[in-house]
């Protein structure tokens, strides 16, 4: 007779993966279209008084503020410059974005003034 208190009951183990969070990749056109929309909303204008005064068809506008167009620089200064945004200021925020959107850096924390 052998000795059966030996036998090992102890299941496999089978390694599962570990799902790896999706991270959307980053698009420059939304990045800017978002930084455009967040402009002209806070200045309480419409689509159809920024395209006018930009000389950009309201369709086409809107398709930049939404990202699924591409903006030229002309059509960027352009719009920039209806919005009265420095072209400059406009890529700083999206460099920005974009730098807290890759983990690069920590957005800054807002200090409420005393």
């Amino acid at each position: 007779m052998s000795d059966r208190s030996t036998v090992s009951t102890d299941v496999p183990r089978i390694p599962v993966p570990v799902p790896t969070p999706t991270l959307e990749p980053l698009v420059l056109r939304h990045a800017l279209g978002d930084r455009l929309r967040r402009a002209r909303t806070a200045q309480g204008r419409t689509l159809r008084a920024v395209s006018s005064q930009a000389r950009v068809s309201l369709g086409y506008l809107s398709e930049v503020e939404r990202g699924q167009k591409e903006a030229s620089s002309e059509l960027l200064a352009a719009i920039c410059s209806a919005l009265e945004l420095p072209l400059s200021q406009l890529l700083r925020q999206v460099s920005e974005d974009l730098a807290v959107a890759e983990g690069a850096v920590a957005r800054p924390a807002v200090v409420a003034a005393a």
